[in-house]
């Protein structure tokens, strides 16, 4: 998954338009905030619980999805019990040319779990193009930012690791509950 993050100004006309959820979009968040249910049709799961049908719930979801309500629907594993204790987030500079096609390339490669293109802050912060690898070592991890570079070629100006230290809480948008607004 390569995401741009390039977001466009609110009087941009490819801004996303406004989203006014109704008490079924808020039922639905409040139903799947914790994560889908684990079921052959999840949809149709949270539709039984919410009152209405599972096409519907999809349906409700896309547009959400769409309006930038919510950005995506993925799996969240767990690194560490997964045998990967050697996470990094590698950070690239690279052609700004070049970075949408790199970012998809790279957001393919083994190894790399996120990929995400993300502001300059010079003169400190030259890198614009973010990849996260996960390995069972940290010289694994290193191995895989090397191939990374070699694959980016002369569109690499530079690039470092930064390792997680701790899991962090891995969690999106929480509502309060049903009865609030």
């Amino acid at each position: 998954m390569y995401d741009s993050i390039c977001r466009s100004k609110p009087d941009s006309p490819t801004a996303v338009p406004a989203f006014a959820p109704d008490a079924i979009d808020r039922a639905i968040v409040l139903a799947t905030q914790a994560g889908l249910p684990l079921y052959p049709d999840p949809w149709r799961a949270v539709g039984e619980q919410v009152g209405v049908s599972g096409g519907e719930v999809l349906s409700r979801m896309q547009a959400m999805q769409k309006a930038g309500v919510i950005r995506r629907v993925a799996a969240v594993p767990n690194h560490y019990r997964l045998g990967y204790v050697a996470n990094g987030m590698s950070v690239w500079d690279v052609d700004d040319a070049d970075i949408d096609r790199l970012g998809r390339e790279i957001a393919g490669v083994d190894g790399v779990s996120h990929c995400y293109r993300r502001p300059r802050h010079l003169p400190h912060w030259p890198y614009n193009l973010f990849a996260m690898l996960h390995g069972r070592t940290r010289d694994e991890v290193e191995h895989q930012a090397e191939a990374l570079r070699l694959r980016l070629g002369s569109a690499c100006r530079d690039y470092r690791i930064l390792y997680s230290s701790r899991i962090l809480k891995k969690t999106g948008l929480r509502l309060a509950g049903a009865g609030k607004s």
